[in-house]
């Protein structure tokens, strides 16, 4: 069993022009976890993201993924790894079986329509498989998005705020796939500004300020950081259906339904 992190980073540093990005970043990420990335605008996350996808090179320090260096081996990180981006990268003028077959063909894959419907299923798309994708509501779009980046079995894969622009119960479709995931022993780098995203289901989470992670920890040990909860009491107004059992009474209730 490999026991070394999925993703290491160290020292990382990046910047652009005059402007420094990330100033010293170190974090592990556990295989087969869900590790979030949190952070305002500008912090930094997706840089963090596209070095270690290989798009774009450290200015220094160091950082592996899969075991590869992503600055000396970048063919062999990639053949490891999947992204998806914060905005969904699907043909809508195809359907979602066309969108998912032609990526396995170019993978080379054996079998590229079982491949498709395989993960049309998986994702809860097989009764859409035929529709172009210009009908998909934004959550079938992002599950669609994240099944495409998923052909060829990457043992990594980074979520770039995946849910940004979703309705809530789309947010919860995506929070439940990137649950199946890690299930499946991917390990999910997930960047975020949802907090309750994080809170919900990430076994680590690290927030990004400033180009430096200022914490890094489970939910509980960052709640540690906090003073104890002070138990208040607080006077409970009426709801207007209790107004009404008081007034009314619950046995009129039943007698009006006789």
């Amino acid at each position: 069993m490999i026991t070394d992190p999925a993703i290491r980073v160290r020292a990382l540093h990046k910047s652009y022009r005059d402007l420094p990005v990330l100033r010293g970043v170190d974090f592990d990420v556990a295989r087969g976890s869900i590790f979030a990335l949190l952070g305002s605008d500008g912090a930094g996350k997706t840089t963090v993201v596209r070095i270690l996808s290989t798009l774009v090179r450290p200015d220094a320090g160091t950082a592996f993924v899969d075991g590869f260096d992503v600055a000396a081996q970048p063919a062999r990180v990639r053949e490891s790894i999947s992204l998806t981006g914060q905005f969904a990268a699907v043909d809508e003028v195809l359907t979602g079986r066309d969108n998912l077959v032609p990526v396995a063909r170019l993978r080379h894959l054996r079998n590229p329509g079982r491949i498709a419907e395989d993960l049309l299923e998986r994702f809860s798309l097989t009764d859409a498989a035929a529709r172009r994708v210009s009908t998909y509501s934004g959550g079938m779009r992002r599950r669609l998005d994240i099944a495409m980046s998923l052909i060829g079995d990457p043992t990594v894969i980074f979520l770039d705020e995946p849910t940004t622009g979703l309705d809530p119960e789309a947010r919860i479709g995506v929070w439940r796939t990137v649950e199946d995931l890690a299930e499946h022993g991917t390990t999910v780098l997930l960047t975020t500004q949802y907090l309750d995203e994080a809170e919900h289901f990430a076994d680590r989470i690290a927030i990004l300020h400033q180009g430096r992670i200022i914490v890094n920890g489970t939910l509980i040990e960052l709640k540690r950081l906090l003073p104890p909860a002070q138990v208040t009491y607080v006077e409970k107004q009426p709801t207007l259906e209790d107004v009404f059992l008081e007034l009314v009474g619950a046995g009129a209730i039943g007698e009006a339904g006789r």
